[in-house]
């Protein structure tokens, strides 16, 4: 399988490294021109849960890639996403079909996009939930941040023979777990998210977020809003290694503390693999936390929370506590409002306010 991934970033550079560390045929590109000079220059380096790495990597600018392609695994921020798609229309073949490899509600706007082209549609993509993560720290330089297994589906829920063959690729990373319901599993993962976005309103290690019983009541309600969103929408929501949809359904102080523990422990997964000692991580948040306070640009909340929201309007869902906590993440990135523990005091008021406070 010829596979070209776009985005080069933590998560695509991560996967390109290790498949062609195993012979597999695949492309790295990037509009980040800088970064794919240094992979052709010197190859990728990686440091930080695996120790200090280099891989030779076959790298192009976008201009250079020429068609037909097979594989094109998108691993571009959320909002870039159909730009992405875009820039390879040209070099569509008939065997052509994309990977979604990213984190947001993707994949209906890459099938409508196919679809407006006269490319097909659904059977022309897959959806993916990289749950390992990293951050890109320069140019030719990626930072491993935590281990994490990847989730992968056809939107048809077929179980194709190219779907089998890309996940055997895949594994030269990480463990792949096959889904036929991918499209519920990335509901999961943005239902979950919520809780990430609330972790990005401080400048501090989730240890501090999170790991504070008081704070992770407020992200639980949150989470627990965007959940109502999913199942008013009709979705069933999957389960995955850090995140069970049950346990955000509290309705008893126990129920609630049973959730808080749920909690803790998906942040001793994320922590678990990583040793100070051995290696001093750059990335000490979410990768929302890193566009913010590290590359001084706009998250993709708006792409991928925001979408959340619409889909609760859309069906007259209570949206109120996701969408104040997303105006609150957008005036950090306009520069109308400062990182800081405020934050959180502000929300809790407002989810006492509501009544949505956890039992």
């Amino acid at each position: 399988m010829k596979i070209t991934i776009i985005g080069a970033g933590a998560i695509g550079g991560l996967a390109g490294a290790y498949m062609s560390k195993m012979g597999h045929d695949v492309t790295l590109t990037d509009r980040w021109a800088e970064h794919i000079d240094a992979l052709k220059a010197n190859g990728l380096r990686v440091d930080g849960v695996r120790g200090d790495l280099h891989f030779e990597v076959k790298a192009l600018h976008p201009h250079e890639l020429t068609g037909p392609l097979e594989c094109v695994m998108i691993a571009t921020k959320s909002q870039h996403s159909l730009e992405a798609l875009e820039s390879v229309l040209p070099l569509f073949g008939p065997e052509t079909f994309v990977v979604s490899y990213q984190n947001g509600f993707n994949e209906p706007d890459l099938i409508a996009r196919l679809e407006q082209a006269g490319l097909g549609g659904a059977e022309r993509v897959m959806g993916s939930i990289p749950n390992y993560g990293g951050a890109l720290v320069d140019p030719g330089h990626i930072e491993f941040v935590h281990e994490g297994p990847i989730q992968l589906g056809e939107m048809t829920g077929e179980r194709t023979p190219r779907l089998l063959e890309l996940a055997r690729c895949l594994e030269a990373l990480t463990e792949v777990q096959l889904s036929d319901n991918i499209w519920g599993q990335i509901w999961a993962k943005e239902v979950y998210s919520a809780q990430v976005v609330f972790s990005a309103l401080v400048n501090a290690p989730v240890t501090e977020s999170l790991g504070s019983e008081r704070y992770a009541r407020v992200a639980g309600a949150v989470v627990r809003e965007a959940l109502e969103i999913a199942e008013a929408n009709g979705i069933q929501v999957e389960a995955f290694d850090f995140f069970d949809p049950a346990n955000y359904k509290p309705n008893t102080p126990a129920e609630t503390q049973k959730l808080l523990d749920n909690i803790q422990h998906a942040i001793w997964l994320l922590k678990k693999d990583q040793k100070p000692q051995a290696h001093s991580f750059k990335k000490k948040g979410s990768g929302i936390w890193w566009d913010i306070v590290y590359r001084n640009r706009p998250s993709e909340v708006r792409s991928s929370n925001g979408k959340l929201i619409a889909f609760g309007e859309r069906v007259g869902a209570d949206t109120r506590l996701n969408a104040r906590l997303c105006e609150m993440i957008y005036e950090i990135e306009e520069g109308q409002r400062e990182l800081g523990f405020h934050n959180y005091d502000e929300l809790e008021t407002y989810v006492n306010s509501i009544g949505k406070a956890l039992p």
